[in-house]
This record gives structure tokens, C-alpha cells and sequence, in this order.
């Protein structure tokens, strides 16, 4: 244990010393909106079509909107589900969003302020599908009055960029719905914990943005090997299932640097939730070893540049 703690404060002080990390943050309670930013633009709310009034108005004080003039208001249409994601334009909509852009370099703050009604998608869910999506630098809050899964929130979410007049790229944010469906099926299907598959997705992509597969063959490697370090078991479907998911995922021109950078602060999060889950030593070990894996890979590369 007194290794993993020195392990534990190197880690802590590498990362204050590397300025360029986005940061994802889960906050408690929504944000403030009473104040314009006049650089970014206005706060925008997307409400679920099928909500009701009084459900907005329930709403509307989840996500703490005091003042609707402070904010732009929109709705989230089936048809909008159909232009994002080429989902299903019948669907029931209730869960809402609440996105505030914020200046380059302050990541990603994702906030669920309902998290009784949000039944399926955890925080670092959204983070990682969101950051697959190409979306950075704003405070998210989602909530919704009655119990949903969730998924509708990312079709609201993609919108309001799209209101605001930043064009998201329409293959990534399908393909973020597709990993917000992955990895609502692995807890489902599986067995897994929110966190536990979280900590999946995000170590799979850890090791893509590290290794730069070349071939689905790479991809298919990476995925076993953190199965096994994990020690999760899947079936052969779900197993498939991932590695499609991740050799689209290849497939696309995402800078997976960037996006290295910032999960390593989903990482954390999941870290942080360990305790009430109720995980022993081991998984902290493991934890600790694999971001010291992480720094000694950046470190010997960083060296032979040097050489």
C-alpha cells in the first residue's frame, strides 16, 4: 500500500505539471446560468418533445434555469434523432440537456442532476461518447422528471452545437450513439457495473490512442488484452461487439492524443468511485500500475527523441 501511494502522488503531481490535459469533471448540482458569457454565447437547454409543460417547468429547475431570458431554450424532435444519430424518429423524448461552452482548455464538466431518473447512462458514459463525438470545453447537466435510460440526451446535446452554428461530424456522433449503446448492452447483458465498463471503454481507448493500431487485427489484440487485465468475461457476441465499435473507432480521424489526455480524467473518476463500490487493494494496484505503464511509455518515447 505505501508503494501505491507513492505511485498514486507521482501520478497526482505529473498531471498538475502537464498544462495541456483537458479535464472531465462530474460537479454536484447544476450550473449557473444568471451570467451571459458574450465571447461563447449563451447557455443552451434542450427539453425532450414529449415532456409536458409542467414537466419543463420541473425541469427547468433540475438545471437550476432561473431566468429563461439567460438562456436559449430549444426542443430536441424526433426527427432531429433521425438527422443525428439516424435513430428512430418515434422515439419518446424526455431526457434534457443544459450545455454551457466554456474556454479552450477547461474540458469537459458532466453533471447528471437527476441521477435516480437517468437509469442506464452513467456520467463517464457521456463523457466518453461525448469526446468521441468531437465534443469539448463545456459544462453539461442532463436530467429528465421521469425514469429514462438516458441515450436522448446525446441527440440534444449534439443540437444545441448545431443551433449555435459548430457542425459536429455526423460519422462520429453516430458512432458516439453506437458506444452509448455498447455500453448500456455490456451492463446489461453482462453483469457489469456503469463504472466497471466505463473503465473499460476508457482503458480500450487509452491503449488505441497509445498504440495506433494500423489493422482490426491491433484492435482485436487490444480489446482482449484489457479484457483479461480486468479479468471480464464476455460472450462471444459482446466480445465482437466491442471490436467493432473500437475499429470504427480507427477507422475515423480522431486525434486519439487528445483524447488520451482527457480520459485520463474518466480514469480518475472511476478511481474515485471505487470505494463505494466497494473494490479491494488489487483494483487500486491495478489502477496504479497501469497509469505508471502509461508515464513510462510517454517517458522512454519522449527519451529516444532525444538520443
Amino acid at each position: 500500500m505505501k508503494n501505491f501511494r507513492r505511485i498514486l502522488s507521482l501520478l497526482l503531481v505529473m498531471a498538475l505539471m502537464v498544462g495541456f490535459v483537458l479535464p472531465i469533471h462530474a460537479t454536484t448540482g447544476a450550473t449557473n446560468t444568471e451570467s451571459i458569457n458574450e465571447k461563447l454565447g449563451p447557455t443552451v437547454v434542450i427539453y425532450g418533445e414529449t415532456l409536458s409543460e409542467e414537466q419543463k417547468d420541473q425541469v427547468r429547475e433540475m438545471l437550476g434555469v432561473t431566468n429563461p431570458e439567460a438562456v436559449e431554450e430549444y426542443e430536441v424532435l424526433g426527427e432531429d434523432v433521425a438527422t443525428y444519430i439516424n435513430g428512430n424518429p418515434d422515439a419518446n423524448l424526455y431526457s434534457s440537456a443544459k450545455i454551457t461552452r466554456q474556454e479552450e482548455g477547461n474540458g469537459l464538466t458532466i453533471n447528471i442532476v437527476s441521477p435516480d431518473n437517468i437509469t442506464e447512462v452513467s456520467e463517464e458514459m457521456y463523457a466518453n461518447a461525448l469526446l468521441t463525438a468531437g465534443v469539448e470545453n463545456a459544462t453539461v447537466d442532463v436530467a429528465s422528471p421521469v425514469k429514462v435510460s438516458g441515450h436522448s440526451a446525446l441527440t440534444g446535446i449534439y443540437k444545441a452545437y448545431d443551433v449555435q452554428g459548430e457542425e459536429l461530424d455526423k460519422e462520429r456522433m453516430e458512432l458516439a450513439n453506437e458506444e452509448l449503446d455498447v455500453a448500456t448492452s455490456l451492463a446489461d447483458n453482462e453483469g457489469l457495473s456503469q463504472e466497471k465498463v466505463s473503465q473499460l471503454l476508457t482503458e480500450i481507448k487509452q491503449m488505441i490512442a497509445e498504440q495506433n493500431p494500423a489493422t482490426r487485427e491491433d484492435v482485436e489484440q487490444i480489446v482482449s488484452e484489457q479484457l483479461q487485465n480486468l479479468e471480464i468475461t464476455l460472450s462471444e457476441a459482446d466480445r465482437q461487439m466491442l471490436i467493432d465499435l473500437f475499429d470504427k473507432m480507427r477507422n475515423l480521424n480522431i486525434d486519439f492524443g487528445q483524447v488520451a489526455n482527457q480520459l485520463e480524467d474518466i480514469a480518475n473518476q472511476v478511481v474515485n468511485k471505487a470505494e463505494e463500490l466497494g473494490l479491494d487493494q488489487n483494483f487500486w494496484e491495478k489502477v496504479a500500475n497501469f497509469f505508471a505503464d502509461i508515464f513510462t511509455a510517454i517517458g522512454n518515447f519522449l527519451g529516444g527523441l532525444f538520443k
